[in-house]
């Protein structure tokens, strides 16, 4: 248990919940890059009973300009439940007398949230078919909330699809990381943009691992409102369909777990207007390109603090998977695999290939059997970490020369590798270099291939690639 939550939140429960005795566990769950969610056991005059905190990393708020922020969050949790929507009930929030940061205590929920295990649970497998359709539905309930009506007039951002493109494409560029098919994605989005629609409420982050999945009922629960906005509600139904949130189970593109016929059939079950394919596909290149960002900052949320998790300098190498998510999308055609160096060639006895290869074996074999809960999560994403570490040594020199070729291609000299990489990105963000360029797609498609074969060989979007 949390130190600081240990001490602190006896006098919240105290205050919001009547019959309060004693706290007797706090459990940070493993979900949850963006902000805590917290599972507490609270002695009551009825027994034990469970509830949710939902917490700032650290308890310090880092609300960026396009997110509605806790107190909003816990405000749509209660619009939504009264709509239909299926929601916790929330008890209240923290004030800043509590010295916890910003946060609120709802209701705790039974079910699944891990997207893989809602993919695969035994448990889940009857109602599993439903769910696309369900989900079509439920986002059709969530649309036709009035902010206004809900207590959020001036809570929520409003945003086109052009702000949203050019916001994430500025926030981007402020890393001072030049990914060269995130410039191509976003150019590619402005020249395709979508017509005008009426401005609604949209969840923002509606997907495979933000659902709560009981047996018999399906879902139970939507989570995570803090990137709720007023914009084009066909984002929320491209964002469910986004590659990197079917866990694996490619073909089946609406959250890995049912085709886009139900989702949209359920949809319009509700709504009685039925999106078009064109304008989904936009908000799916979309969803691959936002998360490509997102990823990317989760990392500078490491730099910066207070929250140094392994598990958010990790997601930072995810950009790659969102990227040839892009290519594939966009750009598809074939691409050539690396090879794998021979052994290194090393005269220190233990190698550093084998170092690393023993330090994985015990945290993946050893630490993750010995622990439970966020620990062995951690474990597991550091096991991970040290894996892309290995693969970069294999084969980080092959990768880096193919680049230096397909760079010189495509921009016609020669050059230091980062500073032609440069010059490209430059070359995209200004126009100065078009998306159809002589030998552009070939290259883009390579060198995020190669890029995933060293981050995460095993996704579907490079398997898809190579398959091309």
């Amino acid at each position: 248990m949390s130190a600081e939550l240990a001490e602190k939140l006896p006098a919240v429960l105290a205050r919001l919940l009547p019959g309060f005795r004693a706290l007797q566990s706090c459990e940070r769950l493993s979900g949850g890059a963006s902000q805590e969610t917290w599972r507490l056991l609270v002695e009551a005059e009825g027994g034990s009973q469970r509830y949710a905190l939902r917490r700032a990393p650290g308890g310090v708020t880092q609300r960026a300009q396009a997110t509605a922020g806790l107190e909003a969050e816990a405000r749509l949790l209660t619009a939504a439940h009264t709509a239909g929507v299926p929601e916790p009930r929330v008890l209240g929030l923290l004030q800043p007398q509590d010295g916890l940061g910003a946060g609120f205590l709802m209701e705790w929920l039974d079910g699944e949230t891990l997207g893989t295990q809602i993919l695969r649970s035994e448990a889940l497998a009857t109602v599993r078919p439903r769910l696309a359709r369900q989900c079509g539905e439920v986002l059709a309930r969530i649309h036709a909330i009035d902010p206004d009506r809900a207590g959020l007039r001036g809570l929520l951002p409003e945003r086109t699809p052009e702000q949203l493109v050019r916001e994430t494409w500025v926030t981007y560029q402020g890393y001072g990381t030049p990914q060269p098919m995130i410039d191509y994605t976003a150019r590619w989005l402005l020249d395709h943009l979508p017509p005008p629609s009426a401005q609604r409420l949209v969840h923002g982050d509606f997907r495979n691992g933000n659902l709560m999945v009981a047996p018999e009922r399906g879902i139970v629960g939507v989570l995570d409102w803090e990137l709720a906005q007023r914009g084009d509600p066909m984002r929320d139904l491209g964002w469910l369909c986004t590659p990197s949130w079917r866990f694996g189970r490619h073909e089946l593109p609406v959250g890995g777990f049912g085709p886009i016929e139900e989702l949209l059939e359920g949809y319009a079950a509700v709504a009685g207007e039925r999106p078009s394919a064109e304008r989904l596909h936009w908000w799916i290149v979309f969803g691959a390109f936002w998360w490509s960002m997102g990823t990317l900052m989760m990392t500078q949320f490491y730099r910066q603090g207070p929250d140094r998790s392994a598990e958010r300098v990790a997601i930072g190498r995810r950009s790659s998977e969102c990227q040839i998510d892009c290519v594939n999308l966009l750009l598809a055609g074939p691409v050539l695999p690396l090879a794998p160096a021979a052994a290194m060639p090393d005269m220190e006895m233990p190698r550093t290939d084998e170092l690393l290869d023993s330090t994985t074996a015990f945290l993946r074999e050893e630490v993750t059997a010995a622990t439970k809960g966020r620990v062995s999560f951690l474990a597991r994403v550091a096991a991970n970490s040290l894996e892309i570490v290995q693969r970069e040594l294999q084969l980080g020199a092959q990768c880096r020369a193919r680049e230096q070729a397909g760079l010189e291609r495509v921009l016609g000299h020669g050059g230091e590798r980062e500073a032609l990489r440069r010059e490209l990105v430059e070359g995209l963000r200004s126009g100065v270099i078009a998306l159809d360029r002589p030998g552009l797609p070939e290259h883009l498609r390579q060198s995020v291939a190669d890029q995933v074969a060293i981050d995460q060989p095993k996704y579907p979007g490079y398997r898809t690639a190579l398959q091309a």
